[in-house]
């Protein structure tokens, strides 16, 4: 096994780990430099850099060494991912000099260390490795989308049931104290909602909407809110004006019923708070 040289001591700890853990694979492989240069597409020079925490390494190059080591790809690159948050930054967060070049530093006995490297370097690149490859963004944006069409795919499922309750439920029919919204000039075609109060199956309806499954916040409005004011105004509770708009009236109401029937006091109408405006 190679003896190699310390490590500058102003490194970070989690480049630190990386580093140790591609020398360690480096010396299972028994490569040299050289050859691991020639195996890598990764000039000499730059393994030199890579090996001693003078330079962080790219994610093709720690692949590329982890194959020839016969280590696990994904434990060396979530190593890098890491190191590569902090690489060139000080412990406080504010950009820090990289550390200090050193002649033969991090280059194990024997071995030639090869040229220096320039400014202008760039690694050979390796055919191998491109081959077959998915972009990380590609896998990304697919995943998103896939999420966003399950997504699309369960809202238009629960609209479809929600509608098909509705046609199933019994035509009302009484009538009952009329209650509209008070209309304004400039809101010709604000919705003017009526609660017309009956009893049906042993459920109480107001002729605005019949569903049991709509979730209801403040800040919602529509014939389920005007709804559900209708029946807080049965059970003896007092939402405000039935215009339906879901505000603090609404919601304070919400929560007195819920509290009275035993629910979650959280002024969220759901399936519960439904079941109990409708008994």
């Amino acid at each position: 096994m190679s003896r190699w040289k310390g490590l500058p001591g102003e490194l970070d700890p989690r480049v630190r780990q990386l580093v140790v853990a591609l020398r360690r694979v480096k010396d299972r492989s028994g490569l040299s430099l050289r050859r691991l240069a020639a195996r890598t597409g990764y000039s000499t020079s730059s393994w030199e850099r890579y090996l001693s925490g003078r330079a962080l390494p790219p994610r093709e190059a720690v692949e590329a060494i982890a194959r020839l080591g016969d280590d696990d790809p994904a434990r060396l690159l979530a190593l890098h991912e890491v190191a590569a948050e902090v690489w060139g930054r000080s412990p406080d967060g504010a950009p820090a000099p990289r550390p200090p070049a050193v002649a033969g530093e991090a280059v194990p006995e024997g071995e030639d260390p090869g040229t220096p490297s320039g400014a202008g370097e760039v690694p050979r690149a390796d055919p191998s490795r491109s081959r077959g490859r998915v972009p990380r963004a590609t896998l990304v944006a697919g995943a998103v989308a896939l999420v966003a069409a399950v997504a699309a795919a369960v809202l238009l499922a629960a609209r479809l049931s929600d509608g098909e309750e509705t046609a199933a439920a019994p035509p009302l029919t009484g009538t009952s104290a009329a209650v509209t919204a008070p209309g304004t000039a400039g809101e010709p075609d604000r919705p003017v909602y009526t609660c017309r109060s009956e009893r049906i199956d042993g459920r109480w309806y107001a002729g605005n909407s019949r569903t049991m499954k709509a979730i209801l916040a403040k800040g919602h409005a529509g014939p389920e809110v005007a709804e559900a004011q209708c029946l807080l105004r049965e059970a003896g509770l007092a939402p405000g004006v039935v215009d339906g708009i879901f505000g603090p009236h609404t919601e304070r109401a919400v929560r007195g019923l819920q509290k009275r029937s035993g629910l979650v006091v959280d002024g969220i109408i759901g399936p519960h708070t439904w079941k109990a405006l409708r008994e």
